[in-house]
């Protein structure tokens, strides 16, 4: 019979149709069921992981699926696996006689390339879904490979409970990673998604081990294993009561939970940069001391730890992790958090004036009483050295010397730079901080400082690698997932901070704090070079410290979450024993090498670290920064005029010029004199003038407190009386007298020592000093009312 041209077409659209719904009726994605997420070491070894979103464990596919695992599930539930093309007819063949004989399902005949298309439908098991898995089959093995078919089943299939996939299924069982299952663990857990039922704590044990005994007699048979394996294997236990998943990085898998459309990462696992054996010691450590300071209500600790060769975290600890006790928010990372960087912003600082030729390494400076537009810094010991080298200002970290170089190098600069280094919190403008800015009166992450450090750190190991030039790239924040394509270096002239500069910067930092003066050097004592800052808040709410080598730039913040200040919670006594700690774990390596190339050699005045003036008797030749070349000459050092015998000062009037000897005198300014005397016995005073000269030097006074335009308040005391105020000054001649006159008023006189307690009315008032050689000093201060004060 004759077909018409009709019905070919029809049969061609059938067929046509048929076609399009075989290549198409197969998903793009197989499984839409939400994953767990899961961090993994730099080894590959499970370090977090949290439950999907529909409550199972679930973790995504895995590269590769175990042997012992593949060997146990083919011959368990799908032998000819290999041999067949999605079907096999010959197991379904036996499977409907067998079924027919006991009149009942006792054999279902799917194969494992079924069983992973019912997985992902999850449909009722009828006759015609199952018509459709065998097609869905036929054309999974057409798109996907054998090795590929197995890991999704392996990934998908339920194990019991809420576990679902082998991977999850050996961590909730066994507490280890499929690959290091034994054959009588893996036989255990392939036969469970064939009954996943029987794991049940004290429930179907009898039932779970005969069918694990009888697939392990059936890989002898198969000879995938040998009868003694089987024997022992037969021996272990089966699993109870589900396990723990590790929690050894978890606030590191909720970083990667927030930023991983940000990362581009489609999977819900990562292979992180962390190395397993230090995170698992850094926690440790952290540990140990959360236990010492949570008797002082100091509840949180935190610690990251970075690879400056690399660029990758190395450890990340945002928090020792007790989800047991919510009221010790221990889920907060830490790392993350907005906090007050105390003096960690100092070095910074130092590093940027070095650079911007404002200082040299050792430039003398004020260490005096000072208020500035009503704000007062204070040092931590409450003394002042009247002037100190810079570098031992950043050593000591004291806070008038830095206010000083802020205030010196503007702190609208400071704030543009740090915003180029990569502090990202500075979100209101420069003139909402200040001069606080360099005390902690902003914010910081702890991610954001180490980060900038690093940069600093990775700028000066490249120096010989990019040739004395600088890649912008070293700035970028460190990486927490592996990665094995990094782009080509872009390298260039400048940068934020030039090679010496941070090399002086680190140099200067590697003395910070050394023990001596905290009694505290059997606990710091290590071989390693360590540069390294400490830092401490306002209301002692954070407690920091942050060190770098040529390897590693490690930093610690200690405190609580809530931001409750505790006493004693200061960086040097909280933050830094734990950052040597940390120290000792990591690799020792060389020292940086300096940028010889980058360094300028110049004579610095011995005495004031300043560039050496035509009057420095005692100039050195030292190695400094480019931009050094662009500071002023040494201020300090001037010539005076002295008798034939050099005893007196002597003038024009009282000898003559023949006779006169010609000395360069180191002399500070009286206030910074005042107290650089004290603490400095070597300093030479000026010698006083012959008897019946006539001195017209002028500026021997200098009021210390209050400053010219000041503004005071004057408390009560105690009994609800009024309080005083300490005036304090400074002269130039030992053994002077000083007349005090307030308002033109005379109120007292001093010798020596200038202090002088007074309680002046409310209101602005002129304060005049006269010496006994009538040199005189006016300036204005104003007593602030106390209902202006509480306003």
């Amino acid at each position: 019979m004759n077909r018409t041209p009709k019905a070919f077409l029809i049969s061609d659209g059938i067929c046509l149709l048929l076609l399009l719904f075989f290549l198409f009726a197969l998903p793009k994605n197989l499984f839409k069921s939400p994953t767990s997420f899961v961090v993994e070491a730099s080894n590959g070894n499970l370090l977090s992981a949290s439950i999907a979103k529909d409550g199972q464990w679930r973790f995504p596919v895995a590269d590769s699926v175990p042997v012992k695992f593949k060997s146990c599930i083919i011959a368990f539930e799908d032998k000819r696996f290999y041999h067949h093309f999605g079907v096999d007819f010959l197991a379904m063949g036996r499977a409907m006689r067998q079924n027919l004989k006991a009149k009942g399902v006792v054999s279902g005949g799917s194969t494992l390339t079924m069983q992973v298309i019912r997985l992902s439908r999850k449909q009722d098991r009828t006759i015609w879904q199952k018509l459709l898995e065998m097609m869905l089959a036929f054309r999974l093995e057409f798109k996907y490979s054998k090795e590929e078919i197995i890991g999704l089943y392996a990934a998908n299939a339920p194990f019991g409970s809420n576990v679902v996939g082998l991977e999850s299924a050996s961590w909730r069982y066994y507490g280890r990673d499929a690959k290091s299952l034994s054959w009588g663990e893996m036989a255990t857990l392939a036969v469970l998604p064939n009954s996943p039922s029987l794991v049940h704590p004290g429930k179907n044990l009898a039932k779970l081990i005969k069918k694990r005994n009888d697939l392990l007699d059936k890989l002898v048979k198969l000879k995938y294993i040998d009868q003694t394996t089987a024997n022992l294997s037969k021996l272990e236990p089966v699993p109870g009561k589900p396990l723990p998943l590790p929690q050894n990085a978890q606030h590191l898998l909720n970083r990667f939970k927030t930023e991983r459309n940000l990362l581009n990462i489609n999977s819900t696992r990562i292979t992180s940069t962390l190395n397993e054996n230090i995170q698992l010691k850094v926690s440790y450590i952290l540990k140990r001391y959360n236990n010492r300071y949570r008797a002082n209500d100091i509840n949180n600790i935190s610690a990251l730890v970075l690879d400056a060769r690399s660029g990758e975290v190395v450890s990340y600890v945002g928090n020792v992790y007790q989800p047991d006790d919510p009221l010790l928010q221990s889920h907060v990372d830490m790392i993350k958090a907005s906090r007050s960087p105390g003096s960690t912003l100092k070095p910074l600082l130092y590093a940027s004036m070095l650079n911007d030729g404002f200082i040299l390494p050792h430039t003398l400076i004020p260490d005096i009483p000072t208020q500035i537009a009503g704000y007062s810094p204070q040092n931590y010991d409450l003394g002042y050295d009247g002037a100190i080298a810079a570098d031992k200002a950043l050593s000591r970290s004291l806070n008038i010397p830095a206010v000083k170089m802020l205030q010196q190098y503007k702190y609208e600069r400071f704030y543009d730079k740090l915003k180029k280094l990569g502090i990202g919190t500075l979100n209101q403008p420069a003139d909402h901080y200040g001069l606080s800015l360099i005390l902690g009166g902003s914010e910081v992450t702890m991610w954001d400082l180490a980060n900038t450090y690093m940069g600093m750190v990775r700028t000066l190991n490249h120096y010989n690698t990019y040739k004395g030039l600088y890649n912008p790239a070293d700035y970028h924040p460190a990486v927490y997932v592996k990665q094995t394509h990094k782009g080509e270096a872009d390298v260039q002239r400048n940068s934020f901070l030039d090679h010496a500069s941070i090399w002086s910067t680190f140099n200067a930092m590697e003395e910070v704090m050394r023990p001596g003066d905290e009694g505290l050097w059997e606990q710091f004592s290590s071989s390693q070079r360590v540069a390294w800052k400490t830092g401490t808040s306002f209301g002692f709410r954070d407690a920091w410290a942050v060190g770098v080598t040529p390897d590693y730039v490690v930093c610690v913040w200690v405190g609580n979450a809530d931001g409750e200040g505790r006493p004693g919670l200061v960086g040097i006594e909280a933050a830094a024993p734990v950052l040597f700690d940390i120290f000792r774990l990591l690799p020792n390596g060389k020292w940086f090498e300096p940028p010889v190339t980058k360094l300028k050699k110049i004579k610095i005045c011995k005495q004031s670290g300043y560039k050496a003036g035509e009057n420095c008797p005692d100039a050195v030749e030292e190695m400094v920064p480019p931009a050094g070349e662009k500071t002023a000459s040494c201020p300090f050092h001037k010539i005076i005029h002295l008798d034939r015998t050099a005893t007196y000062r002597v003038t024009d009037q009282c000898e003559s010029v023949t006779s006169m000897t010609h000395k360069s005198w180191f002399i500070l300014p009286p206030a910074m004199e005042y107290y650089y005397k004290i603490k400095n016995s070597d300093y030479k005073l000026l010698p006083p003038f012959m008897a019946g000269c006539d001195p017209t030097s002028g500026n021997v006074m200098e009021l210390i407190y209050p400053k010219n335009g000041a503004s005071v308040y004057i408390p009560l005391e105690l009994d609800g009386s009024r309080g005083k105020i300490v005036l304090n000054a400074a002269h130039r001649n030992a053994g002077s007298k000083i007349y005090w006159h307030i308002d033109n008023e005379y109120v007292a006189t001093t010798t020596n020592y200038h202090q002088l307690a007074v309680s002046p009315p409310a209101g602005k008032h002129t304060l005049t000093l006269v010496d006994e050689n009538g040199e005189r000093l006016v300036q204005v201060f104003t007593v602030l009312d106390k209902d202006k004060k509480k306003k």
